[in-house]
């Protein structure tokens, strides 16, 4: 089953395999499900086609993949084109959210470690 250009893996529950797709998380897939009577735990190899199309057409309605992609780029953009903080913290590449930057932001900056010893490889024993 395909949902958004994102193939759902066949062999897990519904609400695990819906987060396959970019912008389907948890609780929206447990919403979706529900509203639409289909039990959690289903797998999507067990679902009928009408009960697939109408999965499909419910989860669609949202901005999911390369649209909420772009949404999120224009925005990060806006942000920078104004010159606000947060887009200035974007630009440098360092947390956007208040977090302590002299340890911890690993995340944000990638895993960089610039101390002395972090690069050295150990002396192989000969």
């Amino acid at each position: 089953m395909r949902i958004a250009g994102v193939t759902i893996p066949e062999n897990k529950h519904l609400e695990i395999s819906l987060t396959a797709v970019y912008g389907m998380g948890r609780p929206r897939a447990r919403a979706v499900l529900s509203s639409l009577g289909i039990k959690h735990e289903s797998r999507a190899s067990d679902l009928s086609a009408k009960e697939e199309s109408a999965l499909r057409e419910a989860v669609e309605k949202f901005p999911l993949e390369g649209e909420l992609r772009r949404r999120i780029s224009s925005n990060i953009r806006r942000l920078k084109d104004i010159k606000v903080y947060r887009g200035t913290r974007h630009a440098k590449r360092l947390p956007a959210r208040g977090q302590r930057t002299k340890t911890n932001s690993r995340t944000v900056r990638g895993n960089v470690r610039k101390t002395m010893t972090s690069g050295r490889r150990k002396l192989e024993k000969t």
